[in-house]
């Protein structure tokens, strides 16, 4: 039948089983859909033939089955479904939350770069509301405040003037797009550094929040709360597994317990605390990283008080970096802050998955069924078993690691999520198993047991109790994804093709097309020209290889050819040269000197006048 649920098949199924659910009140996305048709193709009690064609008698029994386990909402199995479901729909690593988180920012500042980039003002108003742009991106960047603050934009308009002047935007329209936009950037990260320090030295920041403060209160708060959820679901999972083991000790004095959905509760629960782990596991990783940010923070504001103290002024080769790396740091606060929303976020929605278990075993209920049972916590199975360990001489064709004797013990990948290997398939719940009884390496992977016992009985025949197992997930639905199982599940229902999510807790194995070309000679060639595979051919040559031995060379000279021999000429090419043909000169004139004499007149009636040049001659200046 898998073969015939084609990706048409799939639309009309999850389709019908949507608008059903949604004519009941019940509305259920296509992805929770999708992983429904999976779980009832796969549970064996519904008797649907995997190797035969399905028929439409067929699509209506598993659309019917499907509305009728959707619509069932006093199943913690459909919870724990819808949890998987809405996990891995939401759930993002730091990485991938923080990269998603730059590109929605990319996105909303785009038309604010656009429209700087692409602009080219000419006349003086123009320049003017390039500027105003300019700042209305840097104030966006930073996320210091909003454009609709106006003591928030005075702080941004005098930082940015001090380093980057209107008389510097005819510069800066004359750059590349590419150049604009890192310029851009490089401001955003000046003006963020410049306006922390003016908060640290109380002149201004009014407007920027205490992140640092706000983080060091937040995130402790954040992790009471994930501890105080985890020991709640781990207390349930104790209750439900010594319930559990009870009935299947004592059938007949718990023989109630049989109509009570209690394995699904079970798995609920586990699955829960599986999720919340993760989310206490980031939470922790956040506190590492605000308490590696605050003492850099710390030490980067000393180092630049130290550099500027009371200067009037200072090269800005000295400041700038120093301003940059503040920015970059409160970008690390940010990014937290994020985070930690996400993951406050995360364990609140998870939290509505787990309201199930307060209907369906209230607290009263929980303590009269647990009169004269005794229940263990995780820790404690595990303290019971550690002095217990395989003997590996009882096993001859069987591979066991322990601590001591192994590399890296603890990056070991566990199969079934950490699990007992042998109560899931055998009792049907989830036992934690422990290492240190002992590792079996079975066919490249591990499993882990919780008791002695437990482990020998699966070391006898493995394969038999991981066909249980797989039994046991193809029952319960929801234990495919708690115990890690979608490579055992991956070929049966290609129920995924049937939905356009990008990311589903049935992930088939990826597939793309790709293409290898090979050299068509890698190494150099080897050809032996000389070698020849006709042996007659071999032997002319060692005939004329014969002859010549009797061979003698002959020489002469004559009287034209005696005198010859090689020569060779150097010839240096042309090179650069120039010459200078005229120069400067100057000469002084001489100043004419002349002199008259009789003007006054004398003893004579007459005047006789006598000019007298003294001027010298120009050969003699």
């Amino acid at each position: 039948m898998a073969g015939e649920l084609t990706q048409s098949v799939l639309r009309r199924i999850i389709r019908q089983v949507g608008l059903e659910c949604a004519a009941q009140g019940q509305s259920v996305s296509e992805t929770l859909v999708a992983f429904m048709v999976k779980a009832v193709v796969l549970d064996p009690r519904n008797d649907f033939n995997m190797d035969r064609t399905l028929t439409e008698n067929d699509m209506q029994d598993l659309i019917q089955l499907c509305v009728t386990r959707l619509l069932d909402t006093t199943n913690p199995s459909l919870s724990t479904i819808k949890m998987q479901v809405y996990f891995d729909m939401n759930y993002a690593n730091r990485d991938e939350l923080l990269s998603e988180q730059e590109r929605v920012l990319e996105g909303k500042l785009a038309p604010v770069v656009r429209g700087i980039a692409e602009s080219g003002p000419h006349t003086q108003e123009e320049m003017e509301n390039m500027y105003q742009k300019i700042v209305t991106y840097v104030l966006l960047r930073s996320g210091l405040g909003s454009p609709t603050d106006i003591e928030a934009v005075r702080e941004v308009t005098a930082a940015l003037q001090s380093i980057f002047p209107q008389t510097e935007m005819i510069t800066f329209i004359s750059l590349s797009k590419k150049d604009k936009e890192q310029q851009l950037k490089d401001l955003a990260m000046l003006v963020t550094g410049i306006r922390l320090y003016n908060k640290q030295c109380q002149k201004g920041g009014s407007c920027i929040d205490d992140l640092p403060g706000i983080l060091s209160e937040a995130i402790p708060s954040a992790t009471r709360t994930l501890d105080e959820r985890l020991n709640s679901c781990q207390l349930l999972a104790h209750r439900y597994t010594a319930l559990l083991e009870a009935m299947q000790q004592d059938p007949q004095n718990f023989s109630q317990l049989r109509f009570l959905k209690l394995k699904e509760a079970l798995f609920n629960v586990r699955q829960y605390e599986a999720f919340l782990r993760i989310l206490q596991s980031n939470a922790i990783t956040s506190a590492q990283e605000v308490e590696s940010l605050d003492v850099q923070f710390e030490a980067a504001m000393m180092l630049l008080k130290n550099t500027v103290q009371d200067k009037t002024s200072i090269e800005s080769r000295e400041v700038f970096p120093l301003f940059m790396e503040l920015s970059k740091l409160w970008t690390g606060f940010q990014d937290e802050m994020l985070l930690l929303s996400f993951l406050t976020n995360m364990a609140d929605n998870l939290q509505q998955f787990l309201e199930i278990q307060s209907q369906l075993f209230p607290e009263e209920m929980l303590t009269s069924l647990l009169e004269g049972v005794t229940v263990k916590s995780d820790e404690e199975r595990i303290k019971e078993t550690m002095e217990t360990k395989v003997d590996v001489s009882d096993f001859t064709n069987q591979e066991w690691l322990f601590p001591e004797t192994t590399d890296n013990f603890d990056q070991l990948l566990i199969q079934y999520h950490g699990f007992c290997a042998h109560s899931i398939g055998v009792k049907g719940i989830t036992l934690p198993g422990n290492p240190a009884i002992g590792i079996l390496k079975h066919k490249e992977k591990y499993y882990v047991f919780s008791s002695k016992e437990a482990a020998y009985n699966f070391a006898e025949d493995p394969d038999k109790f991981i066909q249980l197992n797989i039994e046991k997930a193809k029952k319960y639905a929801e234990l495919i994804q708690l115990l890690e199982l979608h490579h055992q599940f991956e070929y049966l229902v290609p129920h995924a093709q049937a939905r356009k999510a990008s990311k589903s807790s049935m992930k088939p194995p990826l597939k793309r097309e790709s293409g290898t070309q090979t050299d068509t000679h890698i190494l150099p060639p080897t050809i032996v020209r000389s070698y020849e595979w006709n042996e007659w051919e071999l032997r002319r040559k060692a005939i004329k290889l014969a002859n010549l031995r009797r061979m003698l060379t002959h020489s002469m000279q004559t009287d034209l050819s005696h005198m010859r021999r090689e020569n060779c000429t150097q010839v240096y090419l042309p090179k650069d040269a120039g010459t200078q043909t005229k120069r400067d000169n100057s000469s002084n004139v001489p100043k004419p000197q002349i002199f008259l004499k009789g003007l006054r007149g004398g003893s004579s009636p007459t005047t006789h006048m006598v000019a007298v040049d003294l001027t010298r001659p120009l050969d003699e200046t």
